[in-house]
């Protein structure tokens, strides 16, 4: 039966296709459905992977590369008045395989909702606000060797069955997300922490974020606060009861001139799912700096620390890309991750992202092509 509710939906896209294309740009007052997207996988070598005499060697992959690739359709529609109806579907891709990357069909958005000139209401599967307190000074984002190497919780910022609402007023702009219940989906890792909530307890599995951002035109600075609350003893990482919380407050800044774009940033985490090593702060210095109209190359240096613990991990990357056309890029990458005391990050989130032995190091390059459509 799940095989061909499959084939009729991926049967229900492909009839789809010409229309969505015939629709990308309507008429006043009508609606409009667009489809999107990207393709990006790189080829990967790790260094410092340990094999089963507890030694270190070599790994290749091919996997996430700088960008997750993802599927995507959001319409909109005019509602008149200024108001318009808004929603989103997009779900995270593995170009290697061919599989979902997040244990179900539309696990990176899936919403729907309002937008005006007061802001914009949505329901659903959708980022939280630390996601978007993020946003501008995290220049690595998502990518496989960026800051979920040390915190997976980063490129991870969503939330099930969530309110949201976004506005902006003059150069201060913000937002509050309530969930609740934070992720039905039952993988057990970072994309999927089999927390459903909506039960009698109020405050299981829940999620509640909020940002404030200054926009002064070529600089920012914005802070997020989030908080997501525990389930049961089956919920991901340690999170085993509504008692239990997981609380990131982030503060950064940005700059952006003539092309070119700092960013930097501090994150102070608490988690009462690690019981060792529960308080954490992150710190990073990102740049960006187009050396020719078609090379373009990017840098950060991340350190994490644990209070009152030897544990700490330190995270270099650069990265240099050439852009073939404005939809088309290829990049080489180069990474490396020294952990400290027991602390055993590894330097890519690449699956099968096989950590280093405790308090080892690991090095990794990858060359990778991006399309975005």
């Amino acid at each position: 039966m799940k095989r061909s509710i499959s084939a009729g939906l991926c049967a229900a896209m492909t009839l789809a296709l010409p229309a969505l294309a015939q629709e990308s740009n309507p008429p006043a007052g009508s609606s409009s459905v667009t489809l999107y997207g990207v393709i990006d996988t790189g080829v990967e070598y790790v260094r410092g992977v340990p094999d089963s005499n507890g030694q270190s060697g070599g790994q290749f992959r091919v996997g996430y590369g700088g960008t997750p690739s993802r599927l995507g359709f959001k319409g909109t529609e005019d509602l008149g008045g200024g108001l318009a109806a808004i929603f989103t579907l997009e779900t995270g891709l593995m170009a290697d395989t061919g599989g979902w990357s997040q244990a179900r069909m539309f696990g990176r958005q899936a919403f729907v909702g309002l937008s005006g000139p007061w802001g914009t209401l949505t329901f659903g599967r959708q980022y939280t606000m630390r996601y978007y307190g993020m946003l501008d000074a995290d220049i690595f984002a998502a990518a496989s060797q960026g800051l979920g190497a040390l915190d997976s919780g980063i490129p991870n910022a969503r939330a099930d069955n969530s309110v949201s609402y976004r506005g902006a007023m003059g150069r201060l702009s913000g937002g509050v997300n309530y969930s609740f219940g934070r992720d039905t989906a039952s993988a057990n890792n970072p994309t999927a922490t089999n927390c459903p909530g909506e039960s009698t307890d109020k405050q299981q599995c829940r999620e509640y974020s909020a940002m404030l951002k200054y926009d002064g035109g070529n600089w920012g600075v914005v802070s997020a606060f989030e908080r997501q609350y525990g389930g049961t003893a089956a919920t991901y990482a340690g999170l085993t009861s509504s008692a239990k919380s997981d609380t990131r407050l982030t503060v950064n800044g940005y700059l952006k001139f003539g092309g070119n774009q700092v960013g930097v940033g501090w994150l102070k985490r608490k988690n009462d799912g690690s019981a060792a090593t529960p308080r954490s702060d992150l710190f990073w210095i990102a740049g960006l700096a187009p050396v020719t109209p078609v090379v373009v190359l990017d840098g950060m240096l991340a350190t994490l620390r644990f209070d009152d613990s030897a544990n700490r991990a330190t995270l270099l990357t650069l990265r240099g890309t050439y852009l073939l056309s404005k939809r088309t890029s290829f990049y080489l990458s180069a990474s490396a991750v020294k952990n400290g005391g027991t602390q055993a990050a590894a330097v890519s989130t690449n699956p099968p992202g096989t950590t280093p032995l405790p308090g080892g190091s690991q090095q990794s390059v990858m060359a990778g092509i991006r399309h975005t459509f």
